[in-house]
């Protein structure tokens, strides 16, 4: 039997637990640096397979480290848990309608993240245990990608130090080997704080904190046609200060992302940002402190590791899908407003993506940003991207969320797990590929 035969049998011996545990995090729909109910769901699978699992580390209460096996390679998996705010939504229905008006809602597919990680890691133990393979798998709990950077503080603290790979995944409305950079990012605060007085009878001696934030926003949009042309500024005001408008307002509040293709010039743009909210403290006589916020860098792709992960997906293909998975989709597609954008042809006139794309080395560059990006630049690392969603679905909607755990859902979840795990056994039987990735991601980051 082949490995990849193999790897499957594993993982659809195991699939009821692991759906169990997917739909009950896709139910807490916990935030970031909060899911410490859907981090007790995955340890609970992870001790359950006998791996030994490290709370806390990096100094946050829901990162956690669980291992197998001993010697080398070190094999590691990423898994993600955390939700987004006021998108809950129910389940398998094409119209949207919350369960809890401002609730959470797993918009970006991290439950299903999260576990099919899981069954990569489980699988890649059971497999190189069946056969007396050497190696460890680790399975890397990480919070909070969405805005808190999990990863970030993670490589900080030396946790990927010893590992000679890892491999992740993301729900997607494609099947496809994710070869391709991403924005690096920078958020910021910029917290003015002035002196409150009555708006009519004496505005001259009120110091206006909301005055400070709108310069600021003026002087970012004359910035935006002086930054590289694939960087993107947002923002977002925070705090306005209060609802009476006479007063002056004596505190105010606004948060900057900033993105870009490359660190560097994400640093300059942040450079430059801090130092308009300077110039519009000193133009209101204001005090504005900044507040940096979390940092990622720019995802490193491997062609090396993708090259065996792109071996691996054709010999699994796809998985099947029925008539009512068919169905929903269309209907989902039926909500979707706009021209939908192909990233990946093969999907084009389509409702769920049931064609094997061919390996697209080095694609254009993804603008969105994650914090697989830091693991990136000390690991080799390669992602891939597993169909869960509708053609068209975009991340962070309710149509993602209504999605997120539906059969149609589950197959894609089950089949990335298959992909990781039988690229992560065929790496750990070839050393020597191993390295050439290391040498991949050397040259790549010292160019």
């Amino acid at each position: 039997m082949s490995h990849t035969a193999r790897i499957a049998e594993i993982i659809e011996a195991k699939k009821e637990r692991l759906l169990e545990a997917s739909n009950r995090i896709w139910e807490l729909a916990e935030l970031r640096f909060e899911e410490r109910r859907s981090a007790e769901v995955l340890i609970a699978v992870l001790e359950e397979e006998g791996f030994s699992v490290e709370r806390g580390v990096a100094g946050l209460e829901t990162a956690f480290i669980g291992s197998s096996g001993e010697g080398g390679p070190i094999l590691a998996f990423l898994g993600e848990y955390d939700a987004l705010p006021l998108l809950s939504q129910r389940l398998g229905v094409a119209r949207e309608e919350p369960i809890e008006a401002g609730g959470n809602g797993h918009g970006c597919g991290h439950n299903l993240l999260g576990t099919g990680a899981l069954a990569a890691a489980i699988a890649t133990r059971d497999y190189l245990k069946e056969n007396n393979l050497p190696g460890t798998v680790r399975y890397y709990g990480c919070p909070a990608e969405e805005s808190g950077g999990g990863k970030v503080i993670m490589v900080a603290a030396g946790l990927f130090k010893d590992v000679d790979l890892a491999l992740t995944w993301h729900p997607s409305d494609a099947h496809y080997v994710f070869s391709a950079p991403t924005l690096a990012t920078q958020a910021v605060f910029f917290n003015f704080t002035g002196r409150s007085a009555h708006a009519a009878k004496n505005p001259h001696d009120g110091r206006s904190a909301l005055d400070a934030v709108e310069l600021t926003n003026v002087a970012a949009n004359y910035l935006r046609e002086h930054i590289p042309t694939d960087a993107r500024l947002h923002y977002a005001i925070t705090n306005t200060g209060g609802h009476a408008p006479n007063v002056v307002q004596a505190k105010a509040s606004v948060r900057y992302q900033i993105r870009s293709p490359r660190a560097a010039q994400v640093a300059e743009v942040y450079r430059r940002l801090c130092n308009i909210a300077r110039g519009a403290a000193l133009m209101t006589e204001t005090e504005v402190e900044i507040d940096e916020g979390v940092r990622y860098l720019d995802v490193v792709p491997n062609t090396t590791l993708e090259g065996v992960m792109q071996k691996n997906l054709e010999a699994l293909g796809l998985p099947h899908y029925d008539e009512a998975e068919r169905q929903f989709a269309r209907e989902i597609r039926a909500t979707l407003p706009g021209e939908i954008s192909h990233r990946i042809p093969e999907t084009k006139g389509r409702e769920v993506a049931d064609q094997l794309p061919p390996y697209r080395p080095k694609m254009s560059i993804h603008l969105a940003s994650t914090d697989v990006g830091d693991v990136s630049w000390v690991v080799p690392t390669a992602q891939y991207r597993s169909a869960t969603w509708a053609i068209g679905t975009q991340p962070h909607t309710w149509q993602a969320v209504t999605q997120g755990a539906t059969s149609f859902a589950n197959k894609g979840m089950l089949h990335a797990g298959k992909v990781l795990a039988a690229t992560a056994v065929e790496l750990a039987r070839c050393p020597e590929v191993i390295e050439k990735a290391k040498a991949e991601l050397k040259a790549a980051v010292e160019e």
